[in-house]
């Protein structure tokens, strides 16, 4: 699979997403679009939205060639990944394919550690920077220390502002006391954040 590997930027040491979701989107005359996504962005497509788990595979063996190819892979001592928003999917595509990482490259994948424990509205539907902050404060709780003085990578499938790994980011470094906290997405908005 081609990727970009585009740097992210926010409050943690280091990020990237594999690709950008994705290349185009044109209007339809019945309402609907016509989109253009990148290799990744289709292949997440196709599990997000049809349902079609055998994507687990392909998406999770490409996002850990791309972990086991950074410095830092070495000292990551767990991969946490970002808890859903939609609780209504027939299963969690952001856990499943972390949990497939986990297993090709040896880390766990703790589904206990990081915990949402603040309903939020969508964040798609919310433009405003600072909206999104306030929708997000307080979102995220760590339940414990045991990656206290570690390394571990946050895991989610699509950055678009960043404020999710942010809010996530600041719950580890002050509640979980992690040494340094490294970003990995599958994919990233056209934006220009």
């Amino acid at each position: 699979m081609t990727l970009r590997k585009i740097p992210l930027k926010g409050n943690w040491r280091a990020g990237w997403a594999l690709d950008i979701h994705t290349v185009s989107s044109s209007p339809r005359p019945d309402g609907g679009f016509d989109t253009v996504r990148t290799e990744i962005g289709e292949v997440l497509y196709q599990l997000k939205y049809r349902y079609d788990k055998k994507k687990i595979a392909v998406i999770a063996e490409t996002a850990a060639e791309f972990i086991k190819s950074l410095l830092v892979y070495k000292f990551l001592g767990a991969i946490i990944p970002i808890p859903p928003s939609n609780l209504e999917r027939p299963f969690q595509p952001v856990l499943e394919i972390a949990l497939e990482i986990g297993r090709i490259i040896s880390l766990p994948v703790p589904l206990d550690y990081l915990i949402k424990q603040k309903q939020t509205i969508p964040l798609k539907g919310i433009e405003d920077h600072e909206s999104r902050r306030e929708q997000l404060e307080g979102a995220f709780h760590v339940k414990d220390q045991r990656f206290k003085e570690k390394y571990v990578l946050l895991f989610d499938d699509l950055y678009r502002s960043g404020e999710t790994l942010m809010a996530a980011t600041d719950a580890l470094y002050k509640e979980g006391k992690v040494a340094r906290v490294f970003v990995v997405t599958l994919t990233k908005t056209r934006t220009k954040r």
